[in-house]
């Protein structure tokens, strides 16, 4: 586990930290034809090597330096103004897979999912519940209350579904780790950053409606926490 471990360090400092701004913003523009594609891949390849330090390793390290020169080859030709954000993603999911790969065959790793607690099972769904699925349900409940002209001037798109997102994930894990606390100050926290901006557009309805949402928000990933909890120590 610890090859995989200093195999991520090394990409974490070659893709990130060491990695020049007029490097990237070489592969951009030249893309295939920059020399520093190849010579990112290649300080890869050789900061894995230093890190792991063992000779057996050196061939590995040469594999990895070759994918992840394949990589972000292919990220560079398809990836458009528009769609760079979700080839960073993909880029960067694929190196992390690459690396626990390359790490699980050099130390001749066997996974044995049977190790896998169903309490994991129980947490993977309440993660997912309270993404999407919970802000579906929290705006079919308060759909009947939606004002007729609320508007979203001045708003980042999209940005009310992911702070909730957020928050319930957020509620969800102080819950796990019994920091009741902490859910008070998120909501205060709220508070003021939000419901500074309804008073100010002085629409009643709209304040309430978004109340309406962020105590829904609140209380239903309180309570997928609480339950969560429970069924961890019934199972």
């Amino acid at each position: 586990m610890i090859i995989i471990v200093k195999i991520l360090l090394a990409h974490l400092l070659g893709d990130f930290i060491f990695q020049p701004t007029k490097w990237v913003e070489h592969k951009e523009t030249h893309k295939l034809k920059s020399k520093y594609l190849y010579l990112h891949s290649l300080f890869h390849g050789v900061l894995a090597a230093l890190f792991v330090f063992e000779t057996q390793f050196i061939l590995y390290a040469v594999v990895l330096l070759i994918i992840h020169g394949i990589i972000d080859a292919l990220k560079l030709h398809f990836q458009t103004n528009k769609t760079k954000r979700g080839w960073f993603i993909a880029d960067q999911m694929a190196h992390l897979t690459s690396i626990v790969i390359i790490g699980i065959v050099y130390q001749d790793m066997l996974i044995d999912f049977s190790i896998i607690h169903p309490n994991y099972w129980l947490l993977i769904v309440g993660i997912v519940f309270l993404t999407k699925p919970a802000s579906i349900l929290i705006r079919t409940l308060i759909s009947i209350w939606e004002p007729e002209n609320k508007t979203n001037d001045a708003s980042l798109q999209n940005a009310g579904n992911y702070i909730g997102i957020l928050e319930r994930l957020f509620v969800f894990c102080f819950i796990l780790i019994n920091q009741f606390s902490a859910i008070g100050f998120l909501l205060a926290a709220k508070s003021i950053f939000r419901f500074g901006d309804l008073t100010e557009a002085k629409d009643r309805k709209l304040t309430e409606y978004v109340l309406i949402g962020t105590m829904l928000s609140f209380g239903l990933a309180i309570a997928i926490g609480l339950v969560t909890k429970y069924l961890f120590h019934s199972i």
